[in-house]
């Protein structure tokens, strides 16, 4: 109930600490994992953008008057 009223993060909060991060400290095997898991995320954003987008039609094609 009052989740509501905390303030959300900020959205680049998590893409700016990534940005931040040295990579120097990391190996090859896991900079692959990192490599992979981002990749992972950015096709997990572009299915959550095509789905908003199909939601977005629907509704156009749903409130549009055509006489």
């Amino acid at each position: 109930m009052f989740e509501d009223l905390e303030p959300r993060p900020r959205r680049d909060e998590a893409l700016s600490a990534l940005r931040r991060e040295d990579l120097d400290a990391y190996s090859v095997e896991d900079l692959t994992e990192r490599v992979a898991e981002l990749e992972a995320e950015i096709a997990r954003s572009r299915a959550a953008m095509d789905a908003k987008r199909a939601k977005k039609s629907a509704a156009d094609a749903l409130f549009t008057f055509r006489p």
